[in-house]
């Protein structure tokens, strides 16, 4: 068992740890004061290029694969969520086309992802269906015109990315719309310049801000039949693609956590309270202790959900361990940047330390790609099904 990174992953780390510490840190505040999309933080990637770590080397990108991504998101957010999702949104929309794309579709839409020239975002929820997928009612039916193409209408929302993409995975139900079964449901893949395709408003976040979350509107999006990705009835594959999402999410939630920290440590090292530093205190020590430990066991857990997923180990028996490394090291960052605040008192609530930063973008990963809930729900099916077990 060897818990060391190869020189490759660690020439990785160490390049993203000075592009994060040098260029994204100075621009963390501003990104998201102003709300505007930081091209050149995407710039920056692509000069870098960052872009296409999780693509194969035959697609343009540099084969770094999810682990590879995961340690460069953890990087990136230890100063900026925004610049991290942009990192996540280059595997987000493009897994399912990896697990089950066609050649033509992969070399036709991983290149220009992997080298910056396009964007892309993922389009499942909806206002009803949000963890219940299930419930999802855009509709995709046979194009009369178009042998094997589809018409698709309905609206997603919730969607990062939506106003910068330039296509979308797209989930439709190609089946009877009142079905819960599984096999109505079909991934597309829409060029945002398809007739019918909007993106009608964007929502007013509490974190995260710098990248547009909002609603993508079809209307009789007509979908050509090389776009279908794999099967038609092929719902697995959104829920592979998610599976093997879990560890970048986490990504995000330890590197915030190790930012939070690491920022409240340097504060309390230096602020004096009652004839000595506040880290003198023990009661304040053994706080940073706690929180470093469990930042640690959430790093080991992701880097290891990120080496399962690298060995196509996401299909249900493997999803309890992604599952444990997106609900820990998420619910981990909550509690690692509401910690930095309490530590920094008064101070740490004021737009003067970005531990009020850290604080509103932490709860947004909680939430997204499968909540706390749905993760706490599937890690206890396994233990009662003893899926995970011990003896």
């Amino acid at each position: 068992m060897n818990f060391d990174l190869s020189e490759e992953m660690l020439e990785l780390q160490l390049t993203m740890r000075k592009i994060a510490q040098e260029k994204v840190a100075p621009r963390a505040r501003e990104i998201d004061t102003l709300g505007e999309y930081p091209q050149d933080m995407f710039d920056l990637l692509k000069d870098s290029q960052m872009l296409g770590l999780c693509i194969p080397e035959d697609y343009g990108g540099s084969g770094a694969g999810i682990l590879g991504l995961t340690i460069a998101i953890e990087e990136v957010a230890k100063y900026s969520s925004t610049v991290a999702l942009m990192l996540l949104l280059t595997r987000l929309p493009t897994g399912p086309i990896m697990i089950a794309g066609s050649e033509d579709q992969k070399k036709k839409y991983l290149p220009p992802i992997a080298n910056g020239t396009k964007r892309a975002s993922f389009a499942l929820s909806e206002p009803q269906a949000g963890s219940d997928v299930a419930g999802m009612r855009t509709r995709a039916v046979p194009d009369p015109k178009v042998q094997g193409g589809w018409v698709l209408s309905g609206t997603k929302c919730w969607i990062s990315g939506v106003s910068q993409a330039d296509w979308y995975t797209v989930f439709a139900k190609t089946g009877n719309p009142s079905s819960r079964d599984h096999s109505s449901i079909t991934a597309f893949i829409v060029d945002r310049d398809f007739q019918g395709v909007s993106v009608p408003r964007v929502d007013k976040k509490m974190g995260v801000h710098g990248i547009d979350t909002g609603e993508l509107r079809l209307e009789d999006v007509h979908v050509p039949p090389e776009n279908v990705i794999g099967e038609v009835g092929g719902f697995r594959l959104a829920m592979l693609g998610l599976n093997s999402m879990r560890p970048v999410v986490a990504a995000r939630g330890i590197g915030l956590a190790e930012g939070a920290l690491m920022y409240a440590v340097e504060y309390v090292k230096a602020r004096e309270a009652f004839n000595k530093t506040i880290a003198e205190f023990q009661g304040i020590q053994w706080e940073i202790a706690k929180m470093a430990t469990e930042i640690e066991a959430a790093r080991l857990l992701t880097y290891r959900a990120a080496w399962l997923a690298d060995q196509g180990k996401f299909t249900k028996e493997w999803v309890p361990y992604l599952s444990m490394a997106k609900y820990y090291a998420t619910e981990i960052a909550v509690k690692a940047s509401s910690l930095a605040v309490q530590l920094l008192g008064a101070a740490g609530y004021m737009e003067d330390h970005p531990t009020e930063l850290y604080y509103r973008d932490a709860k947004q990963l909680t939430i997204v790609e499968g909540s706390t809930q749905v993760q706490l729900g599937l890690i206890g099916k396994a233990v009662i099904g003893h899926d995970i077990w011990w003896d």
